[in-house]
């Protein structure tokens, strides 16, 4: 099973998909995509017989690269990586990391794809798949995409904690562009494997995490912030971009950037909501991470041995 988070804002446990699927996912696609080919071609050649051959030759090239081509690349660019055969079977196709796919890699999925599955009938596509570890082939090698199973069972799936309420919109102006792919995996990893670790190694990874990612954004990590708590908040603003640029900012909410985190410009609700008050997991206990008492209620503050601003790695 591959751990990923996926840049709509939907942190899952998801899985590679098997070659089956895939290969039926692509058999629908293939078969759509012939149909409108065929289509597209009758009425080419109704409208373009006065046309000598030389054109019609062009016309006839020019076709098979719009529709058998280009049109899978639209659709998967389009759809953030969810064609019809993959939404049939409840597949999509992400990026290593776990983000949506943009123009780039669905261009280079689509320019292998012609190699590896229309001149080669799917062979290269099959044995390429066959000897990855994840199922790739070799479009999504070069693309630097996975394609993963969305439909799993729900008690398998785990998230990326949310960060603290008050920390949500600090860091809105941060410049992420130039965090790499393989640093957020890793970040992302951490922070749902973190309740595994050894409090003393947590720490450590935490630290070293966060500089990492405080060199890349130009940024310093807070004084007053745990790392991991500062990891957490970093991956939910990145989580809430993607989800307002995969959605609409009209379909945004702030339920898709983080379960449970509020709005990324509202203030922290001063009466907790049934869902706050039992959340699917505590990755953040009350004594993790610092606390601001006029944010929140008397009887949630840390006891008095152990100080507001202290971070007690998670056990």
């Amino acid at each position: 099973m591959s751990e990923l988070v996926t840049g709509e804002a939907v942190a899952l446990e998801l899985r590679p998909a098997r070659l089956p699927s895939r290969a039926l996912a692509v058999l629908l696609d293939l078969v759509v995509a012939v149909v409108a080919y065929v289509v597209v071609t009758i009425a080419v050649v109704v409208t373009t017989a006065s046309l000598d051959e030389a054109a019609q030759v062009a016309l006839s090239i020019a076709t098979f690269l719009l529709v058998l081509v280009g049109g899978p690349i639209a659709v998967e660019t389009l759809s953030h990586g969810r064609s019809l055969g993959k939404l049939a079977f409840g597949l999509r196709v992400v990026r290593d990391d776990g983000g949506p796919i943009r123009f780039r890699h669905a261009l280079v999925r689509g320019a292998v794809g012609v190699v590896e599955i229309l001149l080669t009938f799917g062979v290269v596509a099959c044995i390429a798949s066959l000897v990855s570890a994840r199922g790739r082939r070799l479009g999504d090698v070069f693309a630097g995409t996975l394609v993963v199973r969305e439909r799993i069972p729900a008690g398998r799936a785990g998230f990326v904690p949310p960060p603290p309420p008050w920390l949500a919109g600090r860091f809105a102006e941060l410049d992420l562009s130039a965090v790499p792919d393989g640093l957020w995996l890793a970040v992302r990893q951490y922070l749902t494997r973190m309740g595994q670790l050894d409090p003393q190694v947590s720490v450590g990874m935490a630290q070293r995490l966060a500089a990492d990612l405080a060199a890349r954004t130009g940024a310093s990590v807070p004084r007053d912030l745990p790392a991991a708590a500062f990891l957490a908040a970093v991956v939910h603003e990145r989580q809430a971009r993607e989800a307002r640029q995969a959605f609409g900012a009209a379909g945004f909410s702030p339920q898709m950037a983080a379960p449970g985190a509020p709005a990324a410009h509202q203030p922290p609700a001063p009466v907790h909501s049934p869902a706050d008050a039992q959340p699917p997991q505590a990755p953040f206990p009350p004594s993790a991470v610092p606390l601001r008492p006029s944010a929140v209620p008397t009887r949630n503050e840390p006891p008095a041995d152990r100080p507001a601003t202290g971070f007690a790695p998670p056990e």
